[in-house]
């Protein structure tokens, strides 16, 4: 499979775009009308855009924070093209499109960009100017001041890219390293498929992490960081529990029956207050087995999810139960098809199983009616955990970027 490589886009040089201002780029040789930028093959980074280092497979512009309505101009004269795109740290947006050869189709999608600065505190005031980001994240591209989109396939037929800031609804994800967006290949996670299966009037926010837990998000200001952002009409999907039972983490331990119950109420009344609405999903299990059953090792954390759901009318998307019903579908045998490192890791999924968990917390919104299905795309089949797509037959062009390391937590 040959791989073009990767697009960093922005709305403007460094300064960025006004309101509503869109920005135009030409590629693969195309003339450039007076709209639009030409961008040479190979062209260096310099002045806000560019091919990094020269490296033809990174090209970069710079964008200020915020949701950008991407708009990709797909298909060659010559041959025919097959297109995947991934934003950010590898948010797949669009999968697998193809274009006969002598046409042109056109694909939008909203991206969320974010840098980790905070608003000051007033003197005198706690707090901070940034979130408490890891090393491996500074300088990624979840937290860097570029729209980064990747694009891939067989033959990939992007040809122009138009940007414009947009202000539509953000769909937060707050979690752990199940939610993340993994930053290399093999390993990956549902909140980084999630953003494919909407339609271009709703961004993603994927502010999860890995090796966190509910305690580490708020002292490392992720969770101030989110309700920054956020907005009277947005959504937080909210998934933790996976390093919170950890007992031998004594200083962010939260106990299933009650500090962790206490922390969900006290996030649902922060985002409530500000007009957004709170969602929680329940935390996929680990690929433990007894015979060819799961052994649930979230179950408790899984109830009190559903207790404090049941109190405060908040709804509860089941994914520990989608995630059982995903694995014993596949069994033991095949069920390491969906993990990382060739199934070595009981934890953390490759493509095919974090596309699946995504494809289920999409279900999840539709079962359970949320104004927020009103966003996904209209063409999605019905889908039923329990009955897999065959992950043989799976196929979603591999990015650039390659780790072996092991995603922090268990």
């Amino acid at each position: 499979m040959r791989l073009i490589g990767a697009l960093v886009l922005g709305a403007a040089l460094m300064a960025g775009p006004a309101e509503g201002q869109s920005r135009r780029f030409v590629f693969a040789g195309k003339p450039a009308p007076k709209d639009a930028v030409a961008v040479p093959a190979g062209r260096p980074y310099a002045d806000g855009y560019g091919f990094e280092g020269g490296n033809p497979a990174l090209f970069s512009v710079a964008v200020p924070p915020g949701n950008y309505r991407v708009t990709v101009t797909l298909g060659r004269d010559d041959i025919r093209t097959d297109t995947t795109i991934k934003a950010e740290s590898r948010r797949l947006m669009l999968d697998r499109v193809v274009v006969p050869a002598g046409r042109t189709v056109m694909r939008s999608f909203v991206v969320n960009v974010r840098d980790a600065t905070l608003a000051p505190p007033p003197v005198n005031a706690p707090g901070g100017t940034a979130v408490l980001l890891k090393p491996r994240e500074r300088g990624s591209f979840s937290w860097d001041d570029r729209l980064t989109l990747e694009m891939l396939g067989t033959a990939p037929g992007v040809t122009a890219i138009t940007v414009e800031p947009v202000t539509v609804p953000t769909v937060f994800l707050l979690g752990d390293s199940t939610v993340t967006d993994q930053p290399a290949e093999p390993a990956a996670s549902w909140g980084q498929m999630l953003p494919v299966f909407f339609r271009p009037d709703v961004a993603v926010a994927n502010h999860a992490e890995s090796g966190e837990t509910m305690k580490s998000f708020m002292t490392e200001l992720r969770f101030a960081k989110v309700l920054e952002t956020a907005k009277a009409g947005d959504w937080a999907l909210i998934q933790f529990g996976h390093n919170d039972q950890k007992t031998q983490w004594p200083q962010t331990y939260a106990a299933a029956e009650t500090t962790y119950r206490d922390y969900l109420r006290a996030w649902i009344a922060e985002f409530r207050r500000r007009g957004v609405t709170p969602v929680l999903v329940t935390s996929p299990e680990r690929r433990m087995w007894t015979g060819s059953a799961i052994r649930p090792t979230l179950a408790d954390y899984a109830a009190a999810v559903k207790t404090v759901g049941a109190d405060l009318r908040v709804p509860v998307i089941d994914l520990n139960m989608a995630s059982i019903r995903f694995y014993e579908a596949l069994g033991p045998t095949r069920a390491p098809l969906a993990f990382n490192d060739g199934g070595k890791d009981a934890t953390h999924h490759d493509n095919y199983g974090a596309w699946v968990l995504a494809r289920a917390v999409a279900a999840g919104m539709a079962a359970a009616k949320l104004p927020l299905a009103a966003h996904l795309r209209p063409d999605l089949a019905a889908f039923d955990a329990g009955r897999p797509p065959d992950p043989a037959t799976f196929r979603l062009a591999p990015s650039v970027a390659h780790d072996s390391t092991r995603p922090d937590g268990n």
